[in-house]
């Protein structure tokens, strides 16, 4: 895999690589396998990742900065719009340009917006066929040929995040299109996400998967509280929803299902985090919070971060 020059030294790459698909085509799922543990939400429900999502992956031979993006989509909303910036955003400064389809349920015409990105970019762009397993074997060849007529990709990859075949081949192919370079992250390090987020996103997580299918998409998840002592790590977090018929859904009956989503991501965050955790949560209406551009920044975590940034400043 690695190259070795002539004076005997191995050579180290390392670099920046963007997944941009459709909604649900497997990207957090990906993610996370490569990494090696979770940093990305998984549900069933398409557009539920929000915000990039950087996983990182070193190897002997190199280190691969991996970063998630929201689901490709026609924005709606101040917060599809927002989603579709962080793509855009997503695609700045990047080495390689991961694309990546459902292959049992894709045909390259239907895909015509991720080609667009793929021949806006400009460097080497791969594609990865998730998914196979579900694909009948005598289908798999005409649909990577169909792909490799309709763009010069620098490798067509076939995989399942899910069961991890084609993983390893995947990550050999997109080592060799980067560059040689000394790592971005230390070695043991798997995100540049804050705790908090990976707190935030955990309950939302949660509370996707026992809703009804309308309450996903008006859910945000903000951390309010997160106080770190040696024996309780102490947890706040408020979710926002549009209508007061979503809230009630969301608390259930006797508080039966804030109880469930707050036990189930009490429980995750503390395997993930390898601490006692006190979790509180509170739910809150915030009307059609999705279709204004200033509640959609109130409610992103990045925001979140700014005016902590802000408080300790003045508190200095």
């Amino acid at each position: 895999m690695e190259r070795i020059e002539k004076t005997g030294k191995k050579v180290f790459r390392s670099g920046f690589v963007a997944i941009i698909g459709r909604p649900n085509a497997g990207k957090s799922t990906l993610v996370n396998r490569l990494v090696g543990q979770k940093i990305a939400i998984v549900t069933s429900k398409p557009q539920t990742t929000r915000n990039r999502i950087q996983g990182i992956v070193t190897k002997p031979e190199g280190q691969i900065v991996f970063i998630d993006t929201p689901g490709l989509h026609e924005a709606d909303s101040a917060l599809g719009r927002q989603m579709m910036q962080e793509v855009a955003a997503a695609l700045e400064g990047i080495d390689v340009l991961l694309l990546m389809v459902d292959a049992s349920r894709t045909h390259p015409h239907a895909d015509e917006l991720l080609l667009q990105k793929a021949q806006r970019f400009r460097g080497k762009t791969i594609l990865a066929l998730n998914k196979v397993d579900q694909l009948p074997k005598p289908k798999l060849l005409p649909l990577i040929e169909a792909y490799a007529t309709a763009f010069d990709f620098a490798a067509v990859v076939p995989i399942s995040a899910l069961k991890g075949t084609g993983c390893e081949d995947l990550l050999n192919e997109i080592l060799k299109q980067l560059p040689e370079g000394e790592p971005y992250f230390p070695e043991d390090q798997v995100t540049d996400q804050p705790e908090r987020f990976l707190a935030a996103e955990i309950i939302r997580e949660k509370a996707i998967q026992v809703m009804y299918h309308e309450v996903p998409y008006a859910l945000a998840v903000v951390v309010e509280k997160f106080e770190e002592s040696p024996r309780l790590l102490r947890i706040e977090a408020t979710m926002s929803v549009e209508r007061d018929t979503q809230k009630k859904i969301l608390i259930g009956h006797k508080g039966g299902v804030l109880k469930k989503i707050g036990t189930e991501a009490r429980k995750e965050l503390e395997a993930l985090l390898d601490t006692k955790i006190y979790l509180g949560l509170f739910v809150k209406v915030v009307p059609d919070w999705r279709e204004s551009p200033q509640k959609v920044r109130e409610l992103d975590w990045h925001f979140q971060l700014e005016g902590l940034s802000e408080d300790q400043g003045k508190g200095e």
